[in-house]
């Protein structure tokens, strides 16, 4: 079912036809004319049965005694088909915000989303006829093209060699997005925008994962210092060794490169210890 324009007039136009048929159907029945009068208020019925009034931003898909006939999307005062049933479908864009789902991520950990959904009807036919309540279609496809994007990605990338939903949450709203035009394509219904509005690790295991984040944190700081001071410990050696300020043996290499590690990687500040004699 594709969405087609329906025959409309001007519903001003019907009217001043009914006013006009009123006006001969009083008359009509002043003197005593019953059979005119009669035939006139049937057309009088039977005009006014096609009036519909459509709001901006509003589609009136118009069937007849089960036949489609055609969408209205101009807002306005109409006559079509009388005796035609209007279904009134908002063209508004509307946001979906849908709840928050304890899904398991790829690596089975159990996390909480929630997203939201900037959809648009696009096709009244399809969203009427297609679906049996595209609103509600709109809320289940959209949860479950949800649980299956979050089962693909690990929530956060320990060893950043990969794809996260934690650090690619732009990709991953795209890949939601793309999946729920793919699904509500079928109801007539354009996907805007995607985006993630909550992300969690469930709070059955939300402690643990702290306390691994925290470690693995930890552990890049101190890779990252450890590198620090062993290029500055070489730089201070080449530059002694550059300038001839000092002459020094590996032994007393390995005891100034200890010194300068111990002094930069440890957490806490340096105790100075003056050495008064000699190092052998």
């Amino acid at each position: 079912m594709n969405e087609r324009k329906a025959w409309k007039v001007n519903g001003f136009i019907a009217v001043l036809l009914i006013m006009l048929l009123l006006a001969g159907s009083i008359y009509s029945f002043v003197r005593m004319n019953f059979i005119p009068g009669i035939l006139m208020s049937v057309a009088i019925i039977f005009f006014a049965a096609g009036l519909h009034i459509v709001q901006p931003n509003q589609a009136a898909v118009l069937i007849f005694f089960g036949k489609y006939l055609g969408s209205i999307r101009e807002p306005g005062f109409w006559f079509t088909v009388p005796f035609s049933l209007a279904k009134k479908v908002s063209l508004r864009v509307r946001n979906f915000n849908s709840e928050k789902l304890k899904v398991n991520d790829v690596e089975g950990n159990p996390i909480e989303i929630a997203a939201v959904v900037v959809i648009k009807v696009v096709d009244s036919a399809k969203a009427v006829f297609d679906v049996d309540n595209y609103e509600k279609f709109v809320e289940i496809q959209s949860e479950t093209a949800l649980r299956h994007v979050a089962t693909k990605y690990p929530y956060d990338d320990f060893d950043g060699s990969g794809s996260s939903l934690r650090g690619n949450a732009e990709e991953v709203a795209s890949e939601i997005a793309l999946e729920l035009q793919t699904r509500l394509a079928l109801a007539g219904v354009d996907v805007i925008e995607a985006r993630l509005t909550h992300l969690a690790y469930a709070t059955e295991i939300a402690s643990a994962m702290l306390q691994r984040q925290q470690a693995t944190a930890i552990i890049s700081a101190r890779q990252k210092i450890v590198e620090g001071a062993v290029g500055m410990a070489q730089m201070a050696i080449e530059q002694l060794m550059k300038d001839g300020t000092v002459e020094l043996d590996e032994e007393r290499k390995v005891a100034m490169i200890n010194n300068l590690l111990v002094a930069i990687v440890s957490d806490r500040a340096a105790q100075p210890v003056i050495n008064t004699g000699s190092l052998y």
